[in-house]
């Protein structure tokens, strides 16, 4: 069952870079991981963001809805929202030292959420705090309860930003890019933990991420954002075996190989075009391998089979069969 679904979400900057984000769509399923993928620059944070109204100042959803367990996130009032974050969705940002706040014990910072949302006193509060401090694995919780953000490493910073997001049992939680900051030890450690979470709360997760080793592991489903747009949706089983386009398909091939030392990595020429300066036609033509005349014209978003839909015609038509990489 959809417990998140974003309809033809746009952003724009007002007045400077229209189109941020524009025309948007995807869904995340109870229980279900979901990644939004691609390059830095391509609107996943953005996308991220708007679900819980949680956008710089200066930029507006000018177009779309995001419905939430049946409720229209975008038609809230301020008020409406805070109720929504925290409770039943939870966040995890990116950087843990930046969103803790610092005058605050990890204690109070996750008892907080209780206090507000469910109204328990303080002593109650915490006493959950220190069993989620268990939950998600930091040792000695009945000490650390006690200890300031500063006083913990990034590995156990990140796992109290994880204990306040599940505070109020949430339905889902948006992580986005939880392990990026972390050494490869820890970030295993980290997606066994939200593996867990997930299957013991029946958690939904929409993980922002760039890291398509974490996707492999961790995920259901994947949507594949490229300059403001999404070019590809679809299983992540189908995603690395049968790619449905060719920004897709570039990532895949970018991506080290075991057991190929001293190979040339691949590499996707150019840049990802900055908002304002996108192609009238597929954003990604100017950088493709693929791309002929057709190309230069508006791509329509096209259903290649159940549940995998693809922003390339060439593709759509069955004019360019592309390669994948398998998960290995």
């Amino acid at each position: 069952m959809t417990l998140l679904s974003v309809e033809g979400l746009t952003i724009d900057l007002p007045g400077r870079q229209p189109g941020l984000v524009e025309d948007v769509s995807f869904q995340v399923s109870e229980g279900r991981s979901t990644a939004l993928i691609g390059e830095s620059g391509c609107g996943k944070t953005l996308t991220s963001m708007s679900i819980l109204g949680l956008l710089p100042a200066a930029v507006r959803v000018t177009a779309g809805s995001v419905w939430f367990d049946g409720v229209d996130l975008l038609t809230c009032t301020p008020r409406q929202l805070r109720r929504i974050r925290g409770g039943p969705v939870g966040m995890v940002f990116q950087e843990p030292m930046s969103s803790l706040n610092p005058t605050m014990t990890v204690g109070d910072q996750i008892a907080e959420a209780r206090r507000l949302h469910l109204g328990e006193r303080r002593g109650a509060a915490l006493a959950r705090a220190r069993e989620l401090l268990e939950r998600v694995g930091i040792p000695n919780a009945a000490r650390r309860i006690g200890a300031y953000p500063h006083e913990m490493s990034g590995g156990m910073q990140q796992r109290v930003m994880i204990a306040a997001a599940i505070a109020c049992e949430p339905k889902l939680v948006i992580a986005d890019e939880p392990t990026t900051a972390l050494d490869v030890t820890i970030q295993a450690e980290i997606l066994a933990l939200l593996r867990d979470l997930q299957r013991d709360l029946d958690l939904a997760v929409l993980l922002v991420t760039h890291d398509l080793g974490v996707v492999a592991d961790f995920c259901d489903e994947v949507v594949v954002m490229y300059a403001g747009h999404i070019a590809e949706r679809t299983t992540v089983d189908r995603l690395f075996y049968d790619p449905g386009h060719p920004y897709s398909s570039a990532l895949l091939a970018a991506v080290p190989q075991s057991g190929q030392a001293r190979s040339r990595l691949t590499v996707i020429p150019g840049r990802v075009p900055s908002a304002g300066g996108f192609p009238a036609g597929c954003r990604f033509e100017p950088r493709c391998a693929h791309a002929v005349e057709h190309c230069r014209e508006p791509q329509p978003d096209a259903l290649l089979g159940e549940g995998h839909r693809t922003r390339c015609g060439r593709v759509a038509s069955g004019d360019l069969t592309l390669k994948g990489a398998g998960r290995g």
